[in-house]
């Protein structure tokens, strides 16, 4: 199939999780003979959206990559104030204050509706990441009469999905791709769609034993034989690490002992210095596997997630995990593999993490029950296999608006 990517940023080096989601598809069905392409904005960084790369089309691991330019870059303040008035503010917005909004988000690219307009059609599908951004919000309207069209929404119960802004986006899409079961619920509570869909997750290396080792990671952040929590990803209160800072922080001085808290990733603001906390920044794959092998399990306290990759990562490398149980995918995650505990506030927090540290038997059969879920559900082939179909029966059932419009009979697929 010849398949079309559409996503607000894209590149090797960029690490969100909507965008990693979207460049694992993409890379992947390039490898399996599909004929793959993307558009995305030249933007780098998701908090100002300024153009980092240049204009025009290259190619990355085999996927040929449109980049065009964001009209201006962010401007933090403009958008803080709509941000507090239309998804936090009062309920019954004004739908042009909605749409001044989403302009202010970004990243606004002027040509994406015409590049999709002029060739959408050239497509066997074109396929959306995420339905936050403008680039679905404007283009998926510009495709979905022109070819068949896929929304992956990675979407969460935060403020903005109940914004009457996007009641007709979830209308347009041929068909879903869902990452959880979750997340397939949630979009058909809020939004009635009843198109075709798939819970198809994402894919994750399963890796072998022998590829980590803890004590390098040791070795590298000083940290001799302490048992240790590890997060990973982005260190922001978004993600809830304020909250998992002040539940640890709270928790030592609670509890004496060696237990320390090791943060993988780039923080958005400085962390306040505690002797038990270690902040590593950002670090390449392979640091990152070598802590999970060590960790005594990892820690994800996001309130808002479709998915979370570092969750079933953990898992692939036998490693039981702590989830914020008040976030229904990952509750639901952990329930269903075996391979984790939730918490909902800090003294389950802290009971958790007593059990965890005083069971380490028990912490290492929950981290071989999380592997045997992603083995069943999450090895890329199964993955792959069930996202082909997906986009075969897509296409297959797939008529152009003017025909469907005209009443018109179904038409041989390209």
């Amino acid at each position: 199939m010849r398949l079309l990517y559409v996503v607000q940023r894209y590149g090797r080096e960029i690490a969100g999780g909507a965008e990693q989601h979207c460049r694992e598809f993409a890379t992947r069905l390039s490898a399996r003979g599909h004929t793959v392409d993307v558009v995305t904005t030249c933007a780098r960084s998701y908090v100002d959206w300024a153009n980092s790369y240049p204009p025009g089309t290259s190619e990355i691991d085999g996927v040929t990559v449109h980049r065009l330019a964001v009209a201006e870059p962010r401007d933090d303040k403009a958008f803080g104030l709509l941000n507090n008035r239309v998804p936090y503010g009062d309920p019954f917005v004004p739908f042009h204050l909605q749409l001044e909004w989403m302009q202010a988000q970004g990243p606004f690219v002027p040509d994406l509706v015409p590049w999709l307009a002029g060739r959408a059609a050239g497509y066997d599908a074109v396929i959306f990441f995420t339905y936050l951004y403008y680039t679905t919000w404007a283009g998926l309207p510009a495709a979905a009469g022109r070819a068949p069209t896929i929304l992956h929404p990675t979407a969460h119960a935060e403020p903005a999905l109940f914004l009457p802004l996007y009641d007709t986006t979830f209308r347009h899409p041929s068909a879903f791709a869902f990452s959880t079961e979750e997340e397939q619920a949630l979009v058909r509570r809020r939004f009635r769609c009843r198109q075709p869909a798939k819970v198809v997750g994402i894919g994750v290396e399963l890796g072998e034993d022998g590829a980590a080792d803890e004590g390098r990671f040791r070795a590298a952040f000083g940290l001799g034989d302490r048992p240790y929590l590890l997060y990973v990803g982005r260190v922001d209160h978004a993600k809830g690490c304020d909250e998992l800072y002040d539940h640890f922080v709270a928790y030592k001085r609670r509890n004496a002992g060696a237990l320390a808290l090791v943060l993988m990733g780039d923080p958005v603001r400085p962390v306040a210095p505690h002797d038990d906390v270690i902040v590593t920044g950002y670090v390449d794959d392979q640091t990152r596997t070598d802590a999970l092998a060590g960790a005594v399990a990892l820690v994800q306290p996001s309130y808002f997630e479709s998915f979370s990759m570092v969750l079933t990562e953990a898992w692939a490398r036998r490693r039981p995990a702590l989830v914020q149980g008040r976030c229904a995918v990952l509750d639901g995650q952990v329930r269903r593999s075996g391979g984790g505990l939730p918490y909902r506030g800090y003294a389950e927090f802290e009971a958790m993490v007593d059990w965890l540290v005083a069971h380490p038997a028990e912490a290492r059969r929950m981290g071989e029950a999380g592997r045997r879920y992603v083995e069943s559900r999450y090895d890329w082939d199964v993955v792959l296999r069930q996202y082909e179909h997906l986009l075969a029966g897509t296409v297959g059932r797939w008529e152009p608006e003017a025909l469907r419009l005209a009443g018109g009979g179904r038409t041989l697929v390209r």
